[in-house]
């Protein structure tokens, strides 16, 4: 069984047992999280397809850890200026664990 649900602007593909990186919340590890923006849900059998969402579906996840991304190096050049700046960045996400799909 596997469910299509939208968080963020992305929309994620997810399957029970799943461990998925999203977007940064402030929650801490152990909590639980519910998505509600189902856009569609498959079992064995049948295919549901929402337009744009399903009703009463959802997908029910365990924070597990809060997590960064690899690191970023941003560089601006000027040229004939002896201009040079390096800077770096790191996206913060949380990782989860879907637990449940409920629809």
């Amino acid at each position: 069984m596997y469910a299509i649900i939208a968080d963020g602007g992305r929309q994620y593909k997810v399957e029970e047992g799943q461990v998925l990186e999203i977007d940064f919340r402030d929650v801490s590890s152990g909590d639980s999280l519910t998505f509600d923006r189902v856009l569609a849900v498959s079992d064995s059998e049948n295919f549901s397809l929402g337009r744009p969402t399903l009703n009463g579906a959802t997908v029910t996840a365990k924070v597990i850890a809060q997590t960064q991304g690899e690191k970023i190096f941003v560089q601006k050049f000027r040229r004939r200026k002896n201009s040079k700046r390096r800077t770096g960045h790191r996206q913060d996400y949380i990782k989860v664990q879907i637990e449940k799909i409920n629809g």
